[in-house]
């Protein structure tokens, strides 16, 4: 199978996106701080890059959730690979995710992150993707809407491929 990509959003743009995004969370947390919590893999590009926006206070952790496999299709089914090694108890959390599809993956991480007893719990996503959602989540941040179709680049991947480009990519797959 070949597989086609077709830039959506160009590295300009992210850039210049995430930037704004990092104003915000600076005035929203600026008496607080923030511990952020990368979900991995897709998430590090946007985390590491959003990271160096941020001029509040900032510690930052790690989780690994999938649900993926090596398909262009969620499984429905999410399994928690690594817990946070940093307790999130009485702390304000940012997930940090890649993108916001089916919302699956969002509700199991931020239910499970309010039993904790944090601070609070809020969502930064790069990309939100609403004509998938079949759970409803509430996000605090988002980069881009974007429309139904299949992204790789800037740390989102296909198969663990192209998570390196520096732009983001519709993936198209022709026989």
């Amino acid at each position: 199978m070949k597989e086609e990509i077709h830039i959506r959003i160009r590295e300009e743009e992210l850039y210049k996106r995430i930037a704004e995004l990092a104003e915000e969370i600076n005035r929203d947390y600026a008496e607080t701080g923030v511990r952020l919590l990368c979900i991995l893999g897709g998430s590090v590009f946007f985390t590491c890059e959003l990271a160096k926006h941020l001029t509040i206070p900032v510690t930052m952790d790690f989780m690994r959730v999938s649900s993926y496999g090596d398909s262009v299709d969620s499984s429905g089914s999410i399994t928690l690979e690594q817990e946070p090694h940093m307790s999130v108890e009485n702390h304000h959390i940012l997930i940090v995710e890649d993108i916001v599809d089916s919302g699956r993956t969002l509700a199991f991480l931020a239910n499970g992150l309010k039993k904790k007893n944090p601070k609070s719990v809020k969502v930064c996503t790069m990309l939100d993707k609403p004509d998938r959602r079949v759970t409803p989540v509430e996000i605090d941040y988002t980069g881009f809407v974007i429309e139904d179709y299949f992204v790789v680049g800037f740390g989102l991947d296909y198969a663990q491929k192209y998570r390196n480009l520096p732009y983001i990519g519709e993936l198209e797959l022709k026989d």
